[in-house]
């Protein structure tokens, strides 16, 4: 594919408005329309966007090579099937889906079809934990904390479908074995839903994964920190510093090795910008997709399993 890739926007709320955004100004990319069922929406960002601007996703299906499909969830089976029927690749917003069963029928067509899915796990994309991946070895324990203050968008899911589900991804892409085993604990605060939990993956191998989400906390903190064979890997989200610390003998003589811990600065860049130029890559090369369907899908798996076992239905993995 040579020419620009013709793309469209499906739901245009707070995040939809940034994909046509960065979309809009791609050079290889041509915005063609946004969707949404608020019409004022609609003409307000397609006049933004220098695009068309559209009442229902069917409008869209004969314009465009692909699609971001940012709708509530409970309704990206329906409209990502009516993208895939049409031989239209997607780039669906995480959760891949309102339930499995869902996920594995939306990832079931577009493997059918042979279309292009990917879905917005976005943490992926972030430059420090690409860093991180390429330093890591073999991880025995992760400790991973997700935590942010009280923000009313999102509360018609739980804290683990919202913000536990992007670090449950990232676990089970570093970590090369199987999942065992999943306890978890959890509360609700404000909403109605889980506002807080904390849950623990075991995998075959004997690797750990301590994660814990809020979104009732007093400020913001994100961190990931990864004890390895051979080092010791912490990344702070926010200012993106990566801190290695490795066990280094200076001389063979030497009896014990010294700890030398290395501050590496990350060359940060917006996640979103990264994500959606992939996507668009994907689409012009047919490469698979970093974060495909199948991954999106497991990774709604094991979060149903969180939240199975925080209401105390213990099935198990």
């Amino acid at each position: 594919m040579s020419q620009k890739v013709k793309i469209g926007v499906v739901g245009v709320g707070y995040l939809g408005s940034i994909h046509a955004r960065i979309y809009a100004r791609m050079p290889n990319v041509d915005l063609v329309g946004v969707v949404d069922i608020d019409p004022g929406l609609a003409r307000k960002v397609g006049s933004e966007c220098n695009c068309d601007s559209y009442n229902s996703p069917e409008q869209l299906l004969d314009e465009v090579d692909a699609v971001s499909i940012v709708v509530p969830t409970t309704l990206h089976r329906e409209v990502a099937e009516l993208f895939i029927d049409n031989n239209v690749d997607i780039l669906l917003e995480k959760p891949v889906a309102h339930t499995v069963t869902d996920a594995e029928k939306i990832v079931l067509a577009a493997e059918k079809k042979g279309v292009i899915l990917q879905v917005g796990h976005l943490e992926r994309f972030n430059a420090g934990i690409i860093a991180l991946a390429d330093m890591l070895d073999r991880p025995r324990f992760f400790e991973v904390h997700r935590l942010g203050t009280f923000v009313e968008r999102a509360t018609d899911v739980d804290v683990i479908t919202d913000l536990m589900i992007h670090d449950i991804d990232i676990v089970l892409s570093l970590v090369k074995s199987p999942l065992e085993r999943v306890t978890a604990v959890g509360t609700s605060v404000i909403t109605s839903h889980v506002d807080i939990a904390n849950a623990r993956l075991e995998f075959k191998d004997g690797t750990v994964a301590n994660v814990t989400a809020s979104r009732v906390s007093s400020k913001k903190f994100r961190r990931i920190r990864v004890f390895a064979e051979s080092c010791y890997l912490a990344l702070n989200f926010a200012d993106q510093q990566l801190e290695v610390v490795r066990p280094e003998r200076e001389n063979e003589s030497d009896r014990f090795a010294r700890i030398m811990t290395q501050q590496v600065k990350i060359e940060s860049r917006p996640p979103l910008d990264a994500e959606l130029e992939h996507f668009v890559e994907c689409v012009r090369t047919r490469q698979a997709p970093l974060v495909g369907g199948r991954d999106g899908l497991e990774a709604l798996r094991v979060a149903e399993i969180v939240q199975r076992d925080i209401e105390g239905d213990d099935e198990g993995v």
